[in-house]
């Protein structure tokens, strides 16, 4: 069978956009309308001829309505194989009449979770007929026709138009749909009553979902596909959800690179005037300072080559200065809580310059999982969430560093826990200097910084590398004290690292040899 006449259909939304005009095209076809509560209503008022549930099954709604579509006259209706000569003797001996097109979405689960319902109100939200239908809808998609999203009525009263009847094809797209629907659904409340309700960490089932992809040019390299999902239910708003003011769209890499520039940037929300610049989802440069402009040229002369194509993030709104200056060289992407109409004629005079407004930033220690898949699996962990104040850090050396010291060493270990490990970062006076990122060793990782931190000194012209006097940040303990001697060798003064290794007495020691002031966190922050 293929094409499949519409004579009866059951319509039961929440959502009831559209189901007017759908209802006056099916009326206008001669459809008969079955529906239930509101949605009938709702018909009605709009003058179509519409037929209770409950005249169907021969019993009430009751129960504040949560009985009244579950009844063998409704899902026999839906169910029956109509060329199977036992399920037809089936219905004419009970009186079973066929149902050939559901229009049903689901309760708003998820708008009442993001609107702090209490518990009682949100259980009440927890759809059962609809899915119920739905699903015996899909199943027998060879027959009946499942339709559960509002964008697709236009379609159907188009194959209504042409065909008279729905085509196979459209049902087999539909009874598709309609199972990611409910499968989508029903993830979204397994998450809330796992993470909201019973407080898990990880639940016995991990439900992972994603709604309207945005299908992107290609993935890392051409010859991957890519997509964009967005979750479905209670979730952060961070570079899925920025508005884009102008520029191409946005690949595979400008998405996860942007994310880590906003990630970044994040961790200065609220803070001075900040500027992020990310390559290849590693920071190039990073600084804070009395306005954008200010930070934006700090930042820009740890890396500027590096900072070439790069993705850029502010902590605070756009300015027309700022945006001039950033302009002077190419640049993929620019991310800001905001933009002045003059930045917003500045970036157009750059066309191919993606430009995003995230409103407010991220909450940097907000809770959550990430998800990895490997071969066979899904890595799953908490975020890194973890944050340490200057009232927590355990002086470790003779000399104690200076306040100037101790605010370069937070703002390096800042950086460096969004730096792939291994990570060293240098950093004075509130911004990054030298940034060594990826390595198979620290001591390499120190040796990059402390050569970019020179390249940059011998580009504009500085008396001395800005590694001089500055603090140093490392992700994680120093195995063996070569990575510190070749901060010092670059002359950092300050060092800031979580400690722990077997070998903290030999490095304390090189520390105190060379008259550096070294802090522990006692956290670390691995980035692969």
């Amino acid at each position: 069978m293929t094409d499949v006449a519409i004579r009866r259909a059951l319509l039961s939304v929440s959502d009831k956009s559209g189901l007017v005009e759908l209802g006056k095209a099916l009326s206008a076809k001669g459809v008969e309308l079955v529906s239930t509560g509101g949605t009938a209503r709702a018909l009605r008022e709009a003058g179509l001829a519409v037929k209770d549930v409950s005249d169907l099954t021969g019993f009430p709604e009751m129960m504040d309505g949560r009985v009244k579509t579950l009844h063998p006259m409704v899902h026999g209706g839906l169910l029956a194989v109509r060329d199977n000569p036992e399920h037809a003797a089936a219905m004419d001996e009970h009186a079973i009449g066929a149902i050939d097109l559901v229009v049903v979405n689901l309760y708003p689960f998820e708008a009442t979770v993001m609107r702090g319902a209490e518990r009682d109100e949100i259980i009440e939200n927890i759809d059962i007929g609809g899915p119920s239908m739905v699903r015996s809808a899909a199943k027998n998609h060879q027959f009946v026709t499942i339709v559960t999203d509002p964008a697709d009525y236009d379609t159907l009263v188009g194959e209504l138009e042409a065909n008279g009847a729905t085509s196979l094809e459209f049902r087999r797209e539909c009874a598709a749909k309609a199972f990611a629907a409910t499968a989508a659904y029903d993830s979204m409340i397994s998450q809330w009553f796992a993470f909201a309700d019973q407080q898990q960490t990880f639940p016995d089932f991990l439900a992972v979902n994603g709604k309207a992809p945005v299908e992107l040019r290609y993935g890392e390299n051409p010859h991957q596909k890519a997509a964009l999902y967005t979750p479905v239910g209670p979730h952060a708003k961070g570079i899925a959800q920025a508005e884009q003011l102008q520029g191409k769209e946005l690949s595979y890499n400008n998405y996860n690179d942007a994310d880590a520039a906003l990630e970044l940037c994040a961790e200065f929300k609220g803070g001075d005037p900040a500027v992020v610049i990310v390559k290849h989802a590693n920071p190039c440069g990073v600084a804070q300072a009395g306005t954008l402009l200010e930070a934006w040229n700090e930042a820009l002369a740890c890396d500027s080559v590096s900072a070439f194509g790069g993705i850029v993030a502010v902590n605070a709104g756009l300015d027309g200065q700022t945006a001039e200056a950033i302009c002077e060289i190419f640049t993929e992407v620019v991310i800001a809580p905001s933009v002045t109409d003059e930045a917003r004629e500045i970036f157009a005079k750059k066309k191919n310059l993606r430009l995003l407004v995230t409103g407010d930033l991220p909450d940097p220690r907000r809770g959550g999982l990430s998800v990895k898949p490997i071969t066979g699996g899904l890595l799953v962990q908490t975020r890194d969430n973890g944050a340490i104040t200057e009232a927590e850090l355990k002086v470790v050396t003779e000399r104690e560093p200076s306040e100037q010291e101790l605010k370069d060493c937070l703002f390096a270990w800042t950086v460096a826990r969004h730096v792939k490990s291994n990570a060293i970062v240098y950093a004075k006076d509130g911004a990054t200097a030298g940034i060594g990122a990826g390595q198979m060793n620290r001591r390499d990782s120190s040796r990059i910084a402390a050569l970019k931190a020179a390249e940059a000194a011998e580009k504009y012209g500085w008396e001395q590398s800005r590694a001089v006097g500055s603090a140093v940040a490392s992700d994680a303990f120093f195995p063996f004290a070569d990575g510190l001697l070749a901060a010092a060798e670059a002359g950092a003064t300050a060092i800031i690292q979580p400690g722990g290794s077997i070998r903290d007495d030999e490095v304390i020691a090189a520390a105190n040899e060379r008259g550096l002031a070294m802090v522990f966190t006692r956290m670390r922050h691995f980035r692969h």
